[in-house]
Order: structure tokens, then sequence, then C-alpha cells
């Protein structure tokens, strides 16, 4: 987070607390009482609830108030931010969970909007049981060290929930080498969709970094015929297969590899086995809609 942010973050907090102790003491004082912040001690934490009472004119009023002092007080936030440091701390917080919030808001929004590409299109491997009732979509990357170690947890999923669909998304961000390594993946599961789950396995177990000529190699070990699917790998299909993806990723605010979707949630990050689980599980529950 920047610092203009946090200080954007802080200065709204201090005058949220300023703003709230003032319209306390108006709302509060009787007309034979006048109280004014130089000559009483503000009540930050009661400021959120009082403010929310006030009308837009009192508002104003207060803003306008709490603006005057600061202009003639300007140490008054420099002074308040030494007294009480935690303030920008819980104003980042605050200021992170609803980023988060309204991330995951959009995220949802945008699973439903693209529902079929996300769940059945053609252009996509499919693992574990086609016919599932749950599905957990996986975006990667061949050379995602992440992604190698947790192609263990999907692989133990698939193991143990025979209704568990998993559809690869290829992701590749990480290079040249992501790219060409992804080119070879598609143009297997066109010549050989019957080999694409074992390509699949056989390359993320691959150690050190893997480009076009390593994923060829493992298409070969497969017994295909490396001249064609190296032929292959230029065709438009391959191309739109992998744009697709990338289409897919940006709609979904994706920023690495592996991130996983449910049919109402986005993952992202290794989370591990039981967390996955968990995950299924819960779209599993809440499923309303015919693709899950």
């Amino acid at each position: 987070m920047s610092l203009r942010t946090i200080a954007i973050a802080t200065t709204a907090a201090v005058i949220i607390g300023a703003g709230g102790y003032l319209a306390g003491a108006m709302i509060g004082q009787s007309d034979a009482t006048e109280t004014t912040a130089e000559t009483a001690a503000p009540e930050p934490a009661a400021a959120p609830t009082v403010v929310a009472q006030l009308s837009d004119t009192q508002r104003q009023e207060v803003e306008g108030i709490v603006k005057d002092y600061i202009t003639k007080n300007p140490d008054f936030i420099r002074d308040y931010l030494l007294a009480n440091p935690e303030v920008i701390r819980d104003a980042i917080d605050e200021l992170q969970r609803k980023q988060d919030e309204a991330e995951q808001v959009a995220q949802v929004a945008a699973i439903d909007q693209n529902r079929d590409l996300l769940f059945s299109s053609p252009r996509q491997v499919v693992m574990g049981n086609p016919a599932g009732d749950v599905t957990l979509i996986e975006f990667f990357d061949y050379n995602c060290g992440y992604c190698r170690r947790a192609q263990a947890d999907m692989q133990q999923l698939i193991a143990d929930d025979p209704n568990l669909k998993v559809v690869l998304k290829e992701f590749p961000v990480l290079g040249d080498g992501s790219i060409e390594a992804a080119q070879v993946s598609v143009a297997v599961s066109l010549i050989a969709p019957d080999k694409a789950a074992d390509f699949h396995d056989a390359l993320l177990a691959q150690s050190g970094q893997v480009n076009g000529d390593v994923a060829l190699a493992v298409a070969e070990g497969l017994g295909l015929d490396r001249d064609a699917v190296k032929a292959k790998m230029d065709s438009p299909e391959v191309k739109d297969t992998i744009t697709e993806s990338y289409v897919l990723a940006q709609a979904l605010s994706l920023t690495g590899t592996p991130s996983y979707v449910t049919s109402g949630e986005v993952v992202i990050g290794a989370v591990g086995y039981d967390a996955l689980k968990e995950k299924i599980a819960t779209a599993r529950a809440s499923c309303s809609t015919e693709v899950c």
C-alpha cells in the first residue's frame, strides 16, 4: 500500500473521529451549554454511530467545524497520531477489508457472467469425473513451483472425491518458456485428448524451467509424434485457447498461479488440500445452478 493511501486513510480516520466527537457534542448539549473541540476530550470510538445519525445539513456543518479546527490547529493530526498510532493500523486494516470485500463481490459477478466459458468451454482439459456434480477450475503455469507442489493436492482430491470434476486452464504468466509449454499442452489435447491428463501430470513433475523443447520431449515420451505436436503449436485454435484463459483470468482479477475457481468463489494461491476440500464442499452445498 502506498504512503499516499496510508495518508488518506489516516486523515479520514482522524477527521471522522473528530467529526464524531463534535457531532456528539452538538447533539448532546443542552440549550444552556456550549461544548467546543478546544475544551473537551474526543471520543473517536463513538464516531461512526453518531455521525450516521446526522442529516446532510448537520453533517456539512460538522465537517466545516472540523476543517476550520484543523486549519487553525495544523499540528492536530500529527499530535493525534502520535498519541494514537493504532489509528493508522486500524484505518489500513479497514480499507483492506473493504477492498477485499469489493473484489470478492466483483469476482462472484465475473463467475456468473462467464459461467459457460469457465465450466463448459470446449477449450479445456478435464480431469476427474467429467460428469461430476461439482467443478474445481485451476488456472496454472507449468513453471510455477507452487503449482507443482499443489498438484499432489489436486490428485488426492480427485482420488478421494469420485464426483469431482477438475477443469484445467492454461495461464502462462512466467515468461516465454511457460507460453511455449502451454502451446504444446494445448496441441497435445487437440491431437490426443486421451493423453492430455497424463501430459499435464508429467510436465508438472519436471524439475527446473520448462519450455517448448522440454514439453515436446514429454509429449514424445507419451508416444506422440513430436513433429505433429510441434506443427500444431502454431495453429489458431491453440492461440485462441490460451487467449480465452487470459480473458477469463482478467475478468476474475487473477494475478498469479495457481488460482482456483468454484461455482461461487475465487481462491488465490496454493492453499492446500484441506482448504480446497472445504471450498469444494461449500460449492456442492450451495450450488443453485445447473453448472456447478
